[in-house]
């Protein structure tokens, strides 16, 4: 959804951004996000061990799961004349279901708030990270973005 101006924001409160593309959760992607952050646990990088551990295969790290929010929503929502975009953190994540590699998972996205602030809008976007073919899906949060005015 696009939004002409940060100001437009403030009338959205409640908007069903709607569903993102399909993005496939890929061994190689999980590779290099153990490398950026040092996190060479077994069940992220280990296909033969992880194969006979609790998830059957290797697994997303949690950040990583949360970090794809990212581009997904910005598939999700665009907001016009800004000078800049900042991510202002991410509240109440919780981590329901592993993202097994090669899945594919997708953001649905719901505006949950929004307020004016000293420097712009801060959205409140309630999101859901979902996994193709699985009931649970891999998290919920809300994510807070503060869209500053060109």
């Amino acid at each position: 959804m696009r939004f002409a101006s940060p100001q437009a924001l403030l009338d959205a409160v409640g908007t069903d951004l709607g569903t993102s593309t399909w993005l496939t959760v890929e061994q190689e992607r999980i590779d290099r996000f153990a490398d950026a952050t040092d996190d060479h646990q077994w069940i992220h990088v280990d296909p033969d061990r992880a194969a006979d551990g609790p998830f059957g295969a290797t697994v997303a790290h949690g950040y990583l799961s949360l970090s794809l929010l990212a581009p997904l929503m910005f598939e999700l929502l665009q907001v016009d004349a800004c000078a800049l975009v900042v991510n202002a953190g991410s509240d109440r994540v919780r981590y329901v279901s592993p993202v097994r590699a090669g899945s594919r998972v997708r953001a649905q996205a719901t505006v949950a708030a929004a307020e004016r602030t000293s420097t712009g809008v801060r959205a409140r976007t309630a999101v859901v990270l979902e996994i193709e073919g699985s009931e649970k899906p891999a998290l919920v949060a809300e994510t807070l973005t503060v869209f500053v005015p060109a």
